[in-house]
This record gives C-alpha cells, structure tokens and sequence, in this order.
C-alpha cells in the first residue's frame, strides 16, 4: 500500500468519526453536551468537506487520473 494510500484512508475515517461524533453532540440536549460551547455544527460541516476532499483524492489515488481540468494544447 501506498503511504498516500494510507494517509488519505486515515484522514477519511478520522473525519467520518469526527462528523458522527458531531452528530451525536447536536442531537443531545445542549446542558448534557460535553462542551457547549463548541459550535457542533460547524465542526461537522468541516468534517463532511474533509471527507468529500478526500473521497475525490481516494478516487484519483486509485484510478491514476487525477481531478481537475485537463487543457489540451
């Protein structure tokens, strides 16, 4: 395997668990938060874009076409 292989399936799985932990603290109620003043939403909206960003480097990785405009000459 790879070591960016590695890196980006480690990032992946990092932000998927940071975006359901994120989920799980927004659907308690706001005195049993573990910290309230953390803005939850936010942090899952950052783990859902780190996530996507690495999908897309997950399928470059793996089909050697990398993403992006190809110009020709």
């Amino acid at each position: 395997m790879a070591p960016q292989l590695g890196a980006t399936v480690a990032t992946l799985i990092a932000a998927f668990g940071f975006a359901a932990l994120a989920n799980w603290q927004m659907r308690r109620p706001f005195e049993r938060r573990w910290l309230p003043v953390v803005p939850w939403l936010g942090v899952q909206f950052l783990a859902v874009a780190v996530a996507l960003i690495m999908l897309a480097h997950l399928i470059s990785l793996l089909t050697g076409h990398p993403f992006g405009r190809s110009y020709a000459p």
